[in-house]
């Protein structure tokens, strides 16, 4: 039997601990099992207990936002030996490019952790203006705007790369979602992938690709990508973000 809300169990209700129990249920079962009711048994408590730390089942999905960006921002605090690493192994990169990709890997990791909140987290922050944004989301887009900012570029080229890398990262994301093995028992890769009921005659490059598209290497994409559309945009007139001689 389920334990109801008693003082103890209100007290340690939390709104990180809603949010978290929140993320778990939709990883389990997706996002349509959700409800404030579902959420609650979960939780050991009655529905009205959890309305203290949300206002409702939209408010709650928007917590799942806040709650996958606060994942990614505790994940970049958390990974600065890494960087540091990164740093000795890719010396010939730009300060901020190795930033972006750090922050590009850490968004990743999170999102294959939970990749039903991703098609949450690419639309729902647009519904409202950027102010009302979750907190950690904002912080996040801050830092991006810092790391551009002290390497030199000016607010428009830092608005234009801010939200190149965004788009690719959602989109590549979303891409890498969407890829639907058709039996993923089948040891023949067009089988497998289900590319064999098309026409050899009116699809040869896609068939073609059989062999790239069963060894999908997101990570290897998503950087890949990201480099290239990096790699056009305008070289900042400094680099300070890490010590470089700017003021």
């Amino acid at each position: 039997m389920v334990e109801r809300d008693g003082p103890e169990k209100r007290r340690r209700l939390s709104r990180p601990l809603v949010l978290a129990a929140a993320v778990a249920l939709v990883d389990r079962e997706g996002l349509a099992a959700l409800t404030m009711r579902r959420l609650a048994t979960d939780l050991g408590v009655e529905p009205m207990a959890i309305y203290r730390y949300t206002a409702g089942k939209e408010a709650l999905v928007d917590g799942l936002v806040e709650a996958l960006f606060a994942e990614v921002n505790d994940r970049l605090r958390t990974s600065a030996e890494e960087s540091r690493s990164d740093r000795r192994t890719e010396s010939a990169d730009l300060p901020w490019r190795m930033e972006l990709r750090r922050i590009a890997r850490a968004f990743a990791s999170v999102v294959h952790a939970h990749p039903e909140i991703l098609p949450v987290v690419a639309t729902r922050p647009l519904s409202v203006p950027v102010a009302r944004r979750p907190a950690p989301l904002l912080q996040l887009t801050e830092h991006i705007l810092a790391v551009l900012g002290r390497a030199g570029f000016d607010d428009a080229t830092a608005l234009t790369i801010y939200r190149t890398f965004v788009a690719w990262n959602l989109g590549c994301l979303l891409v890498d979602k969407r890829q639907v093995v058709d039996n993923p028992d089948e040891p023949d890769l067009m089988l497998r992938l289900g590319l064999h009921r098309l026409p050899a005659a009116e699809y040869p490059r896609l068939r073609a690709l059989v062999p790239q598209l069963a060894e999908y290497d997101d990570e290897q994409e998503l950087i890949a990508g990201l480099d290239c559309l990096l790699s056009g945009m305008p070289e900042p007139p400094l680099d300070s973000f890490y010590g470089g001689s700017a003021p």
